[in-house]
């Protein structure tokens, strides 16, 4: 492997934000990868915090079709009308009639409105890192719910509500190197101080996805339904083999 392609802007990005990442996807096992797989409302609740973002990002990509921002824009990603699919499917067909975005949500897109306002070109973090975290993790918690859905007795296997993990006959591994392609070539076209903005700007958005995950609502009921329904059948089965064996 040549030095070109170990110092690509799309590493060093990765690098940087390694630790905060891994926060990220802790947060995101912890009230998805668990709690959501067992409860659809849990789910949704993760879908709505995220539908916000994504819608204002592709609308930003149309309004900058014609800066460097244009470039990420890859027609196989938009995903705000799979948001809008999903969030039916889960909430129901008049789901926007009362819905408000949260504290997190406003806070998370007044940062982006600034930038799109004073610096646009930082717009692309937020681009590259939401995609591929959609087309890295996404792809692995839809897989995992299936799973959960095919070993649970209590839930019905249905390919229904993922359509923001579904990205037709397009490749994923293709999809991820278009976009980290597109990334990089971008970046050999910016002085050094705009990447190094981007890079700082990455942090940011791994923080902000932090706040609205800790936001999604309902986990911690579940968890709480879930152990005790755990520990009712054990007693069950404890006063069971008290009467039958003793």
């Amino acid at each position: 492997m040549t030095d070109k392609e170990e110092d690509t802007f799309c590493k060093k990005m990765r690098k940087a934000t390694r630790e905060i990442h891994a926060i990220s996807d802790a947060l995101v096992n912890a009230k998805l990868a668990f709690v959501g797989f067992l409860d659809d409302s849990v789910w949704a609740d993760g879908l709505l915090v995220f539908y916000e973002i994504f819608r204002y990002l592709e609308g930003a990509m149309i309004r900058l079709k014609n800066t460097k921002i244009g470039l990420l824009r890859l027609t196989e990603l938009q995903r705000t009308e799979a948001f809008e699919q999903d969030l039916e499917y889960y909430l129901g067909k008049g789901w926007m009639k009362n819905y408000s975005p949260r504290d997190s949500v406003i806070k998370y897109l007044m940062r982006l409105r600034e930038i799109e306002d004073t610096e646009p070109t930082l717009l692309m973090a937020y681009i590259y890192h939401l995609y591929m975290g959609l087309l890295s993790g996404g792809i692995i918690l839809r897989r995992k719910r299936q799973l959960m859905q095919k070993i649970s007795l209590f839930k019905e296997v249905t390919s229904s509500g993922n359509n923001i993990t579904d990205f037709g006959n397009h490749s994923i591994f293709e999809l991820k190197q278009d976009l980290r392609e597109t990334m990089n070539k971008i970046a050999e076209t910016l002085d050094e101080d705009t990447k190094n903005k981007l890079i700082e700007e990455s942090k940011i958005v791994y923080a902000l996805n932090n706040e609205i995950i800790r936001s999604v609502r309902g986990a911690g009921t579940v968890i709480f339904k879930k152990i005790f329904y755990f520990i009712s059948a054990l007693i069950l089965i404890l006063i069971v083999f008290l009467v039958f064996f003793k």
